[in-house]
């Protein structure tokens, strides 16, 4: 007997049914959405515990304001050059 008293005959059963009512195709997208889920949650925690970290240490949250504020600044003067150069070149 396997797991809960369910065998390795029944499990295969199970599958060749859900393999007949699904189709493989959507059976392989369900699991590389589930697989894409899985891992976009993993980059959040892992995000929130970098984030709660720095909202520890206040040297490294006043470095990383000062760094978003010249990140900031740095793509409006960039997006200002686009512009004369589209001028110029009409």
């Amino acid at each position: 007997m396997g797991v809960g008293g369910i065998g390795i005959w029944q499990l295969l059963i199970i599958l060749l049914i859900v393999v007949l009512l699904f189709g493989t195709k959507r059976l392989k997208s369900i699991g590389s959405d589930l697989g894409n889920a899985v891992k976009g949650f993993r980059s959040a925690m892992s995000d929130g515990d970098k984030a709660d970290e720095d909202d520890k240490d206040p040297k490294r949250l006043d470095a990383a304001k000062s760094e978003q504020a010249a990140d900031a600044t740095g793509s409006m003067s960039d997006s200002g050059s686009d512009k004369s150069a589209d001028k110029t070149k009409v």
